[in-house]
């Protein structure tokens, strides 16, 4: 697959069908996305993969965890994050969008609730990331693992496989870290989900809008 074909059929899945992937595959995608830049080369990722048990284990004690309304519901680390315009109204057409084909009406807290639990299973992929960074590193060890998970995830795309990150995973981290003995000198900075889309969820129809070029860049020195 071209890198423009894979850009534009990569969207964010959030139901997948149970098919399993293959270990080799799973390898395959991660050793490549490794080709990722990052800056001087420190490659900071750390991928922990989980299917099978290990998978059912995480995702059942993290939504127990979940249901106990703990002091850990928010981020590890201080996000930093000022929800205004225009990013406001992005976040919030988004969300309209997803929830109407979802079913959800506005002000349905219990489903709310139960629906953003669903990232907590992976939205049922049968493959789940999570991925953490030293410490140490600071912010631009989490611009490099951006960088690396872009490319995972186009490589998945080149492979037929889908994708979906999750930041929600930053959530519930101190039962994360001790299911998958995550060192305490990292951070547990988001999750994906991956497998095969499940091409009749009218969730999965959802294409999400990008702005125009004009929005965002600024030319200098152009004749």
């Amino acid at each position: 697959m071209h890198i423009d074909d894979a850009l534009r059929a990569r969207k964010s899945i959030r139901a997948f069908r149970p098919d399993p992937i293959p270990l080799d595959l799973v390898n395959e995608i991660l050793e490549t996305a490794s080709l990722a830049p990052s800056g001087t080369n420190v490659q900071p990722w750390k991928v922990h993969v989980v299917t099978g048990e290990a998978r059912r284990r995480l995702v059942a004690e993290v939504l127990a965890h979940r249901e106990t309304g703990p002091d850990d519901s928010g981020s590890e680390f201080p996000r930093l994050s000022k929800r205004k315009e225009p990013f406001l109204s992005r976040m919030r057409k988004l969300g309209k969008d997803m929830y109407s084909l979802l079913g959800i009406p506005k002000g349905d807290e219990s489903a709310n609730w139960r629906q953003w639990g669903r990232n907590y299973m992976f939205f049922d992929a049968p493959i789940g990331l999570i991925f953490s960074v030293d410490k140490d590193l600071g912010y631009m060890g989490f611009v490099d693992i951006g960088i690396y998970m872009q490319t995972l995830m186009l490589v998945a795309k080149s492979r037929g496989l889908d994708s979906c990150a999750q930041g929600a995973w930053n959530n519930y981290w101190t039962v994360t870290r001790r299911v998958l003995n995550i060192p305490e000198d990292e951070y547990i900075v988001c999750g994906m989900s991956l497998g095969y889309a499940d091409e009749t969820a009218p969730v999965n129809t959802l294409v999400s809008e990008r702005e125009p070029l004009s929005s965002f860049a600024a030319f200098h020195g152009f004749e």
